[in-house]
């Protein structure tokens, strides 16, 4: 029942990386806003409980127990995971799924959603990114080009933060950023020696959302300098990364426009038939089961990019029966994601009498080369390369004899090493979906997800090519004993799942159009990764935040203008 209370301007489903940015701009620009999470409240700080733990704080050393590890095997193989972070991840056991084909779905439920746990790489996409599904004949074209995205990534990146280099490259533009993370020397001649000999290859430091210099604006948010100390994903006691909780929602609370209401797992979105356009949300209450139901007059969905698609797969009425807004038929297909699979190590021998400083938060990358202007592989797309270089920790030495030789030979660094992994771009296709499971049902009454998604020939072909460039770049950087392998994990673990609800011209072949506004309900937009019409090789947040900040300013215009009622 709608009684007033539970009215809003507008409503955002989620609060992660997109729907921060959701909330924050519609309650900049006036708009009485609820946000709803299905996980708890998780404030800034006073939530972070191991963000300073020493190793020795914690039961069990910051390892994971065997337990844990047979009870939540998807999640134990996400990098991130250990005891010191393990309360900001879903637990498998609590939140299950049916994977029709292997897929470990990464969750984070919690007012912040994953953006406390996230990479926090942040590359804009190039001209060749939109242009690609049309150049080469997949998925569908893209509605929007790179000049109509440049300006909101700017926007976002300042207030963000965003350390780089400006290096002018047209495969990877540069952007608005603080001072750059240095390379270590090792790294500098590996730079060095695959520039000189690949006159198509470029390498710089990576670009990540830390605050390598605060400006202003990030000072008078309580925001701090990174300290390099690589514990992150514990949540940063600097506010010095990027997230939900330590920049957007404040920023929106600040406005007295914002309601945030946790332990709000969506059910559907309510849509009316008779006044033709979504009218609210239904929600389960985690805490005691009761059903409620809020209204606006625009819907934000940013549930991360398959609950996303099954809160769409399961609003059905008598105008969608297939899902809301499902007039193309697509929704919930063309699923793709970034190919990991490649990894490549070799010996360098660096200088002995050299080192480096703390923990540097991002990787040496090197922008895509294959097939960039035209098609030249006999595979589609390519793929983006990182590589560090650094010497074995302290303590590594073995077979020492216990005493002061093993004092000794253990309170100085090793060898030098390099280590070079790809993020691969895989093509959607329409069999590569989600959909919802018949029969078998969760604890709020919501059907599971059936998540039907696998790598495909052109993957395997573009994953040789990696391993085979990688190699041969590493070699003529000058490493010895180059080992080269594929981690055959499956589709999810690189947490970049996308696409289901896509962006497009034609609504006969896409859910939204180039404002991420719903073709056949336009009072709704989908900004998180649920929108993407291909993946490029990019790490994608940055264009997901840059997509939302451009998605409010449309969808406040119109609703001025009355074009949305």
């Amino acid at each position: 029942m709608n009684n007033g209370k539970n009215t809003f301007d507008a409503i955002v489903i989620g609060s992660g990386i997109s729907g921060g940015w959701a909330a924050k701009e519609l309650c900049e620009k006036g708009l009485k806003t609820l946000v709803l999470e299905r996980g708890r409240d998780v404030q800034h700080l006073k939530d972070y409980p191991t963000m300073t733990s020493h190793p020795w704080d914690m039961p069990h050393r910051n390892a994971i127990t065997l337990k844990d590890k047979e009870e939540n095997p998807v999640i134990n193989r996400c990098y991130a995971y250990k005891e010191d972070t393990e309360h900001f991840f879903v637990k498998d056991s609590e939140h299950p799924y049916k994977q029709e084909k292997p897929f470990d779905w990464v969750r984070g439920y919690q007012v912040g959603g994953k953006s406390l746990i996230w990479a926090r790489q942040t590359q804009r996409w190039s001209k060749y990114d939109f242009e690609g599904p049309a150049r080469d004949g997949f998925a569908v074209d893209w509605p929007i080009r790179y000049d109509d995205i440049a300006p909101w990534y700017s926007y976002v990146e300042k207030f963000v933060g965003i350390s780089g280099n400006r290096d002018g490259v047209e495969t990877l533009p540069d952007g608005e950023f603080l001072p750059p993370w240095e390379m270590n020397c090792v790294e500098k001649e590996v730079r060095d020696k695959i520039m000189a000999h690949y006159k198509d290859r470029f390498v710089m430091i990576g670009r990540c959302a830390h605050l390598t210099k605060p400006a202003e604006h990030h000072l008078s948010q309580g925001r701090g300098q990174c300290m390099a100390r690589n514990q992150c994903y514990r949540g940063c006691p600097f506010g010095a990364y990027f997230s939900s909780n330590s920049a957007t929602l404040p920023a929106a609370a600040a406005t007295g426009n914002l309601t945030v209401r946790p332990h709000s797992v969506v059910h559907s979105i309510i849509y009316d038939d008779q006044k033709e356009k979504a009218t609210g949300v239904r929600i389960v209450d985690s805490l005691d089961g009761s059903s409620k139901e809020y209204f606006a007059k625009i819907i934000f969905l940013n549930a991360s990019a398959l609950n996303s698609n099954l809160i769409l797969l399961n609003s059905t009425s008598g105008r969608f029966p297939a899902g809301l807004g499902n007039d193309s038929g697509v929704l919930g297909k063309y699923i793709a994601f970034h190919n990991y699979r490649g990894n490549i190590a070799g010996d360098y021998e660096g200088p002995a009498d050299k080192y480096y400083f703390g923990r540097r938060p991002t990787a040496v990358m090197m922008p895509n080369f294959r097939n960039v202007k035209k098609q030249e592989t006999d595979f589609l797309r390519g793929y983006m390369s990182f590589y560090t270089a650094g010497r074995q920790g302290w303590g590594a030495q073995k077979n020492v004899p216990f005493g002061e030789e093993f004092k000794e030979k253990n309170s100085v660094p090793g060898d030098w090493s390099v280590f070079m992994m790809m993020q691969g771009e895989t093509v959607p296709i329409e069999s590569n979906q989600v959909n919802l499971d018949p029969l078998e049902k969760d604890k709020w009454d919501i059907p599971l997800l059936n998540i039907s998604v696998d790598y495909t020939e052109n993957d395997e072909k573009l994953l040789s090519d990696f391993l085979n460039q990688g190699s041969e770049m590493l070699e003529k950087a000058g490493c010895k004993n180059i080992r080269s392998w594929d981690t055959h994990q499956a589709p999810g673990l690189d947490i970049h799942e996308m696409g289901g609800v896509r962006m497009g011209r034609d609504p006969k072949a896409s859910m939204l159009n180039g404002w991420n506004q719903m073709h056949s309900c336009p009072n709704i937009f989908v900004t998180d990764g649920a929108c993407m019409t291909s993946t490029g090789t990019q790490n994608p947040s940055i264009t997901y935040m840059a997509l939302t900040a451009r998605a409010v300013a449309y969808a406040v215009n119109e609703l001025k203008k009355g074009e949305i009622k």
